[in-house]
């Protein structure tokens, strides 16, 4: 499952970097072509606002499988070991709940929507459901790299509960 973390990291990190990368082109050109041409391009601030919605709603994904999301750390940093590893458990669960729910659920159903309408973008004519894909898209990040962290944890308590076991038949052997 690492494994296929790594995959997916060395895939969306770039894909953000590019997206960002282009974000900032359009603005530059943004600029350039009202300022220094004197004739504002039509498309780059509808392009800078999908841009923005795509490198910040696919950021949080990639936040979360980073473990770089916002969170308070108040009652983890209290908790040791096994107490610690169940929480984890819990808030991924939690991350889980939301992004089957609301992202992949909501999603796909504002994209479906947004298709059946047939709602274009004003400057750029592209479907507004083909800008909210992201939405599901992310949902499934998100979902995938909290599985991920699950299995991390459960591996943990695993590794705990065997450990202890070790020790248990360590210390009864030698009452004996």
């Amino acid at each position: 499952m690492n494994r296929a973390k790594q995959i997916v990291d060395h895939i969306l990190g770039p894909v953000l970097v590019g997206l960002m990368g282009a974000a900032v082109l359009n603005v530059l050109w943004q600029v350039f072509s009202r300022y220094v041409l004197g004739d504002p391009s039509s498309f780059t601030q509808e392009l800078a606002r999908f841009l923005l919605i795509w490198v910040g709603v696919l950021g949080a994904g990639y936040g979360v499988g980073q473990h770089d999301h916002l969170a308070l750390e108040l009652l983890p940093e209290r908790l040791d070991g096994r107490a610690r590893h169940w929480l984890r458990i819990v808030i991924q669960a939690c991350i889980i709940l939301f992004a089957v729910a609301v992202l992949i659920g909501g999603g796909l159903r504002l994209v479906y929507i947004q298709l059946s309408l047939g709602q274009t973008s004003a400057s750029l004519n592209l479907p507004i459901g083909y800008v909210y894909v992201v939405l599901p898209l992310t949902g499934a990040l998100m979902t995938f790299y909290s599985l991920v962290h699950v299995s991390g944890h459960v591996r943990a308590l695993q590794e705990e509960r065997s450990g202890d076991a070790a020790w248990d038949l360590s210390s009864s052997s030698t009452d004996a």
